[in-house]
C-alpha cells in the first residue's frame, strides 16, 4: 500500500473518517483484563479486529504501551488489572551507567509479544492500514532515567541525556523495523514528555532523534505518525514539524483550530476529543456537543482528521464511542447533502 497515497486520501477524500486511538478498550468485548491483553498476542490481534470491524475507522492501531520498550532495558514495569502498565523508578542515573546501559535486542521483554500482535492482526485485517505503535526517544529515556531526572539533566548533564538517546534511539530503529518486515503500514510513535520542552531543548533532544528514526524507517510503504500530547505543542511546531513526518496527533491540551492554522496544506493534524473528560467520563450527549464543536471549529481545514486526545482508557463505555463516530458520520453527511443543494 502507497501510504503516501493514503495521507493525500485522508486530505482530500469528501467522506471524512474519523481515527480515535482506540484499541484498549477492547477488553471489553474480549471479556480479560488489560494484564492479560498486554501479554497475549492472540488477545491484541483480535482486539484489534474486533474494533475495525465496529467502526469505520480508516486504519488500526495497535496499543499505545509506553512501557514496552522501558521495560525490554530493563526498567520495572507495574501491571494493573485494568490500567495500562506503567514504569517505576528509574536504572540510569549517572555516565557510568548510561555507558553499561545495555540495548536490549527486539523480541526482549514484551516487544517481541507487540510485533507477534501486529503480525496476527495482519492476517485479519486486510481493509485498511494497520499501525503499531512505540515510545518517542525522549519519552522513552525519561522512562530510563526517571521523567523529572531527565529535565534536570537535560540542563546539568547533556551528554548524559545523549547518551541514553543515542541507545534508545538505535533500539527503536531495530524494534520499527521488526514491524515494517512483519507488513505493519506504518507506526504511531508517542513522544509526549517532549512536549514541556523549550524550542531549543526539544529540537536538540527529541527532534533530531526522531527525524534520524523517521529518515532510517519511513518510506512509501511505511510512514510514522507523531503523536505529542503536551500542553506546549502549539509553541513547538516548527520543531515538530522539523521531524519529516506528515502526519502528526496532538492532545485535548490545546486550541485544535490553532494549530490547524500553523499546519502545511500537504500534512495531516489529528486531535483531540479529551480522552478522559469526554470518552471516559463524560456522556454520550457531552461527546456529541464536544465532537461537533471541534467539527465546525475546523471545517475549513482538509488536512484536519478528528480523533481522541490521547488513547481512550480501557474501561471506556462504549455508548461514548458510538455517540463520537455517529456525530462525525452525522455531521460530514450533512456537509456532502449542503455542498449539492449551495
Amino acid at each position: 500500500m502507497n501510504m503516501y497515497k493514503w495521507v493525500d486520501k485522508l486530505i482530500y477524500e469528501e467522506d471524512k473518517k474519523a481515527f480515535p486511538l482506540l484499541s484498549f478498550p477492547s477488553v471489553q468485548m474480549l471479556y480479560v483484563t488489560v494484564k492479560e491483553l498486554v501479554t497475549d498476542s492472540n488477545y491484541q490481534a483480535l482486539g484489534m479486529k474486533m474494533l475495525a470491524d465496529k467502526y469505520p475507522m480508516p486504519a488500526v492501531a495497535s496499543f499505545m504501551d509506553l512501557s514496552v520498550e522501558a521495560e525490554a532495558f530493563g526498567a520495572r514495569a507495574v501491571y494493573a488489572a485494568d490500567e495500562v502498565p506503567t514504569i517505576i523508578g528509574k536504572i540510569v542515573e549517572t555516565e557510568e551507567e548510561a555507558d553499561a546501559l545495555r540495548v536490549p535486542e527486539v523480541g526482549e521483554g514484551r516487544t517481541g509479544i507487540y510485533v507477534e500482535g501486529v503480525r496476527k492482526a495482519l492476517k485479519l485485517i486486510t481493509d485498511r492500514p494497520v499501525f503499531a505503535g512505540c515510545t518517542g526517544p525522549f519519552s522513552l529515556a525519561g522512562r530510563l532515567m526517571d521523567v523529572n531526572e531527565v529535565m534536570l539533566q537535560c540542563y546539568e548533564e547533556p551528554e548524559l541525556v545523549h547518551k541514553i538517546l543515542r541507545k534508545a534511539t538505535d533500539f527503536l530503529i531495530a524494534y520499527i523495523n521488526a514491524y515494517k518486515a512483519v507488513g505493519a503500514h506504518g507506526i504511531i510513535m508517542a513522544e509526549p514528555l517532549a512536549g514541556v520542552l523549550s524550542p531549543q531543548l526539544i529540537q536538540e533532544f527529541s527532534t533530531e532523534y526522531v527525524k534520524e528514526i523517521v529518515e532510517a524507517t519511513q518510506e512509501q510503504g511505511f510512514i510514522i505518525i507523531y503523536h505529542n500530547c503536551g500542553n506546549y505543542t502549539i509553541q513547538l511546531i516548527d520543531q515538530i514539524l522539523d521531524t519529516g513526518c506528515r502526519v502528526f496527533h496532538f492532545g485535548d491540551a490545546i486550541d485544535m483550530r490553532a494549530m490547524m492554522e500553523l499546519m502545511p496544506p500537504d500534512c495531516v493534524a489529528m486531535g483531540n476529543i479529551s480522552p478522559s473528560q469526554q470518552f471516559r467520563n463524560g456522556t454520550p450527549q457531552s461527546v456529541r456537543i464536544e465532537t461537533v464543536r471541534l467539527l465546525e471549529n475546523c471545517k475549513e481545514f482538509r488536512n484536519f482528521v478528528i480523533s481522541s486526545g490521547c488513547d481512550i482508557p480501557p474501561l471506556t463505555e462504549f455508548e461514548n464511542i458510538d455517540a463520537f463516530f455517529e456525530t462525525v458520520d452525522s455531521f460530514y453527511y450533512k456537509q456532502r447533502l449542503l455542498d449539492i443543494i449551495m
